[in-house]
């Protein structure tokens, strides 16, 4: 594999990076890490042992992707946003065996300085905005804001919020892509797509 890293950047022996990808000044890959094809881990950036990530993810500045997180291909993280993997830390008592897993899924975006609390699962294609706080999973395709986070409304896969309500039903088509998307109640579907994934 042929990966490439900046002079100050350290990737443990064991650690196993895609071709393609690019460990940008003074970040740190731990020995058990997997990072796929083309990704970008940009300045600062630490990755845990217990962490798996996709093809083409980017990490921007000062994010740490800890134990117990799995992010899958084209997810975005914003600069300085933050996981974690234990739900009650405290200093004194050791938690390792209590960590809660935490999972990206496929093409969702993650705001700078949102904080995801561990065990969450967010959906494909989900938008967390900047500076929210997800307590809980996200459904795909759920765009949300705030502290703590609720949904207020939809994103297509392209990134472009939808003209539907959070709850109900109707059909909306993608002001980027032409993609076409159904509501039915609490759960977006889509339907026709006029190019291959974004």
């Amino acid at each position: 594999m042929s990966f490439w890293q900046h002079a100050s950047a350290v990737v443990d022996d064991g650690a196993q990076l895609g071709d393609g990808t690019k460990v940008w000044h003074f970040s740190h890959v731990c020995a058990g890490a997997r990072v796929g094809d083309g990704c970008s881990l940009g300045q600062g950036v630490y990755v845990g042992n217990d962490v798996t990530i996709g093809r083409n993810v980017k990490i921007q500045n000062n994010v740490s992707v800890y134990d117990a997180v799995t992010l899958e291909d084209d997810v975005f993280c914003g600069p300085s946003m933050v996981f974690t993997n234990v739900y009650n830390p405290r200093s004194a008592v050791p938690r390792k065996s209590e960590y809660r897993r935490t999972l990206v899924k496929r093409g969702a975006t993650l705001g700078a300085n949102c904080t995801v609390v561990c065990g969450a699962t967010i959906g494909e294609y989900a938008f967390v905005g900047a500076g929210a706080v997800v307590k809980g999973d996200v459904k795909p395709y759920a765009l949300m804001v705030g502290v703590p986070a609720r949904q207020i409304g939809w994103m297509s896969r392209h990134g472009e919020k939808l003209d539907l309500p959070v709850d109900g039903h109707g059909r909306a088509t993608c002001p980027a892509g032409g993609d076409l998307y159904e509501l039915d109640g609490q759960t977006l579907t889509l339907v026709k797509t006029q190019d291959p994934a974004p």
